[in-house]
């Protein structure tokens, strides 16, 4: 049995949404729900079987329908999921979840009690290199973690409703979230950001995030940079990794360099003198080649099909959307370090500077 299934949203992400749901031998696409019918219509044009409306109430009558996915504005999130789910359907959400970690944590409970599945579409967490990055953290390849840097900046669209950090570092936060045990998550947010062009939002922005055992994680996220960079280093005892996404040949690179430091001598003159420095192979692991997206639609489809919670579930929305409110909160206190987890309760600040 396939899953059948409509898309609501026709912009940038939906017609990717419809193109793997369409070619996915789990699912069937039976709508196109979009207020601009005829752009729409375009989209689907090449699909056979897939009807077009710009009414959610029509798609909802359809008996066909079991799941939908959702790639609207951010903002209208939380309305169309809830009108979903409420209606008994299972939800794929792009990402951010919601616009607020209130409206995200809403949603989680709602899904609960009608007993459907939410998941959010963090993509990057279904490309091949994040999951065996995410192995390779997990399994002890690293050691034991000591640093994320990573660098999402290239000269794009200046968003009119959010700012840098509330577009781009839900990528970064959310990979973050999938390739960390549970034990190393965020414990605060410390976020930095500029407005140099004077758009009445954050273009530039700098995220620190303390993780436990003296670790640290950091995103630089930009809309200015005229060089398009996507890189992730992750510093462990043992390994260094470094993820270029924009790499055809080399997406990951497995570095035996570091520096150790006999940590026993309790004298510092002693300590420093024993410093030394590990320089080893460089190793490339193969990848195979596969589209993220068709990874979001096989994962949500089985999810359903299993009973069971989605690697990337709407409780992973809503640790994303927790990190975000925080650094909007760091932003709006120079950049103070705000708490997450048990010590950042009630937080609500919603998508940031506008």
């Amino acid at each position: 049995m396939t899953l059948g299934m409509a898309v609501i949203g026709a912009g940038y992400w939906g017609p990717n949404l419809v193109r793997n749901i369409s070619s996915s031998a789990a699912t069937s696409l039976h709508w196109l729900c979009d207020l601009d019918v005829e752009r729409a219509a375009g989209v689907v044009a090449p699909y056979a079987g897939v009807a077009t409306t710009g009414d959610l109430d029509e798609v909802l009558a359809d008996p066909r329908v079991e799941a939908v996915a959702i790639a609207t504005p951010a903002a209208t999130h939380f309305e169309l999921a809830l009108a979903c789910m409420e209606a008994g359907r299972h939800v794929l959400v792009e990402k951010p979840l919601a616009s607020s970690l209130a409206e995200g944590r809403k949603l989680v409970e709602v899904a609960q009690a009608r007993g459907v599945t939410l998941m959010t579409d963090h993509t990057y967490c279904y490309t091949p290199a994040v999951r065996r990055i995410r192995e390779m953290v997990q399994d002890g390849t690293l050691g034991d973690i000591h640093y994320v840097d990573s660098v999402r900046i290239n000269l794009g669209l200046v968003q009119r409703d959010i700012d840098v950090i509330w577009d781009l570092a839900p990528h970064d936060l959310s990979i973050l979230d999938f390739v960390l045990p549970a034990e190393l998550r965020p414990t605060g947010v410390a976020a930095h950001g500029a407005d140099p062009i004077g758009a009445g939002r954050a273009c530039v922005g700098y995220l620190t995030l303390p993780l436990p055992r003296s670790a640290l994680a950091h995103a630089h996220v930009n809309w200015l940079s005229p060089t398009k960079v996507r890189t992730t280093i992750i510093g462990g005892s043992r390994r260094t990794l470094v993820w270029d996404d924009l790499s055809p040949t080399q997406r990951l690179s497995l570095h035996d360099r570091g520096v150790e430091l006999d940590a026993s001598l309790r004298d510092e003159d002693r300590r420093a003198a024993l410093v030394s420095y590990r320089i080893g192979d460089m190793v490339a692991p193969a990848l195979p080649e596969s589209e993220a997206l068709q990874g979001v639609v096989a994962e949500f489809a089985s999810a359903i099909a299993q009973d069971r919670a989605p690697a990337t579930d709407g409780h992973a929305g809503v640790r994303v959307l927790e990190l975000l409110e925080a650094a909007s909160r760091s932003l709006d206190s120079a950049g103070a370090l705000v708490p997450v987890g048990d010590g950042g309760a009630g937080l609500g600040a919603g998508m940031g500077p506008k």
